[in-house]
């Protein structure tokens, strides 16, 4: 690929997309909806995830939980990464499965993981959902859960994290309940519980994004939903709350690497 060149392929498999990216740039913090997998091709990154700063190399497999804070810069000229994106629904119900009964894990333990056999199942399992790979429903399934059990089952260390304090969830809940309202931090105090101040320190602290980053978040989320269920670009924007199409553009771009546009591409 060509310097700074993200592309959305075509996916093989209901509820995953697949993205393949080369670039110098550095990702503002920004959140997923869905379960990301990858693998780190060329270069390094210093990213920020769940369990603070992290590093990451070639060979190196990356993942993401849904709605995990996390940014991304290069170490030194730049990096490239492949990397598959799954529908919670799926990983959740793949984690029930190997815990035999239990509930599963809810997220995936570890940000980095620097294993060569999970390194070669997950570019197996790209190949097999870019069609560059020729598989059966056998194959893919074995893959797909394997792969999650490897994630899931990595251990190296405590799994706890510290805990969203009810007020906080109360303000996150009303934005998360209509990202399209124009909500104030007035409002957000007034649902918490708390001073506008402590509403403002609280949220940045619990979720890692301002009360207005973590909202714009969640209408580009709602934007990507729509036009990954094919709404026109226009029509995307003006639904999720945007003040027009440019602006959508300008947050997607900043967010997920690629334009609108392209992102809608993998799914024609």
């Amino acid at each position: 690929m060509a310097k700074t060149q993200f592309r959305m392929l075509r996916s093989a498999l209901a509820g995953v997309e697949a993205v393949e990216a080369e670039t110098h740039h550095s990702f503002s913090r920004h959140t997923h909806e869905q379960f990301g997998i990858g693998l780190v091709s060329s270069g390094a990154q210093k990213s920020l995830s769940g369990r603070g700063v992290v590093e990451a190399e070639a060979g190196d497999i990356i993942t993401v939980n849904p709605n995990e804070v996390h940014d991304g810069a290069p170490i030194g000229e730049g990096r490239s990464w492949r990397i598959l994106y799954f529908d919670p629904e799926i990983v959740a119900g793949l984690s029930r499965e190997i815990d035999e009964g239990g509930a599963g894990r809810q997220e995936i333990p570890y940000p980095v993981i620097r294993n060569a056999a999970i390194a070669a199942r997950f570019e197996a399992l790209f190949g097999v959902v870019t069609g560059a790979r020729a598989a059966d429903g056998l194959l893919t399934e074995q893959l797909l859960l394997q792969l999650v059990a490897d994630v899931m089952c990595e251990r190296g260390g405590s799994d706890e994290q510290p805990p969203v304090p009810a007020s906080i969830r109360a303000a996150r809940d009303l934005i998360d309940d209509d990202p399209l309202a124009a909500v104030s931090l007035t409002d957000l105090s007034r649902e918490s519980g708390l001073s506008r101040f402590q509403v403002l320190r609280g949220f940045a602290k619990a979720t890692g994004l301002t009360p207005h980053a973590y909202l714009v978040q969640a209408r580009i989320h709602l934007a990507r939903r729509l036009i990954a269920q094919g709404t026109p670009l226009a029509e995307a924007a003006f639904a999720s709350g945007f003040a027009d199409q440019s602006h959508m553009t300008r947050v997607f771009v900043r967010k997920y690497g690629l334009s609108p546009g392209l992102y809608a591409g993998g799914f024609m």
